[in-house]
């Protein structure tokens, strides 16, 4: 009972957490560009865990540091670019529900690379859910009149990418201490993130209230939305394994939905429609794992 309450518990805090750091990108990008929206949130994760990560050298064997650097730009870096990029055509709201795929890319992974088995039940799961996709597609080109909708495709990739770090986690760093590899993960890729600051002429703006917002914004969603995140998803991974830690998608899309509707948001019927088909799929998929 006590691990099955700390389970759900990560798992209600994560939806928030998750659900909430879309909205905080929108509002970051209002004085910032999205790539130095999503590398203040790099680094700021990168100065909040450093002293951890300092630590965390002797915990981690050295042929493991590659793994861990590919697992924190699998499941940081590379998302905080793509999601960020989406959100300048696409609504918070509409890229929270899309992230909802990413236990299907979990399973699709899963099978690519680590050569799970894949029952009937999952491969239907893939397909109803995909058919919530193409939905979202068609429900984005009705309200923007077809001109941004392919932003969306910046979705799948970082969907696909936390889908392939859920199977990387689970099946080469189980052993390490979630804290080490999410402190050593985001002090790594603070490195590339710092670079890119440097090369958008981040450190050349005027600092206004306007861009002191967004600077703040940007900070409090790498500290909360990847280090402390990051951190629940890893120890959720350990106690529940993959696919119920990918399942944590099913809460963040609501969070998401919520706070666009508080922002005045584009949010229409065919989105939920397509979204309660999406997670219909990913209900489907799992239900096919558990009786595997």
């Amino acid at each position: 009972m006590g691990d099955n309450f700390i389970k759900w518990l990560l798992f209600i805090a994560l939806s928030l957490i998750w659900g909430s750091s879309f909205i905080l990108m929108k509002v970051g990008m209002e004085n910032l560009s999205p790539f130095q929206v999503a590398s203040v949130r790099i680094v700021a994760s990168g100065i909040v865990m450093l002293p951890m990560a300092l630590k965390s050298f002797k915990t981690i064997p050295s042929k493991k540091i590659l793994l861990v650097l590919l697992s924190g730009a699998l499941g940081s870096l590379f998302p905080a670019y793509l999601f960020c990029l989406a959100e300048t055509g696409i609504d918070s709201s509409l890229a929270g529900a899309l992230n909802s795929l990413t236990p299907i890319f979990t399973i699709i992974t899963s099978v690519l690379f680590f050569r799970m088995k894949t029952p009937w039940q999952k491969v239907l799961g893939i397909l109803i859910a995909f058919s919530g996709c193409a939905g979202l597609f068609f429900s984005q080109a009705m309200i923007s009149g077809g001109e941004h909708y392919g932003f969306i495709f910046f979705v799948l990739v970082a969907t696909f990418c936390y889908g392939l770090n859920v199977n990387v986690v689970q099946h080469y760093l189980k052993e390490i201490p979630s804290l080490s590899i999410v402190a050593m993960a985001m002090t790594l890729c603070a490195i590339p993130a710092l670079s890119v600051l440097f090369w958008t002429g981040f450190f050349f703006m005027p600092m206004t209230p306007g861009v002191l917002k967004s600077v703040g914004f940007s900070a409090l969603l790498g500290a909360m939305g990847t280090s402390l995140a990051n951190l629940l998803f890893y120890m959720l991974i350990k106690k529940s394994g993959p696919l119920f830690a990918s399942m944590v998608t099913y809460g963040i899309p609501f969070v998401a939905i919520l706070w666009g509707i508080g922002f005045h948001e584009n949010i229409g019927w065919m989105q939920i429609v397509s979204l309660s088909v999406i997670l219909g799929g990913v209900y489907v998929a799992n239900s096919g794992a558990k009786a595997q």
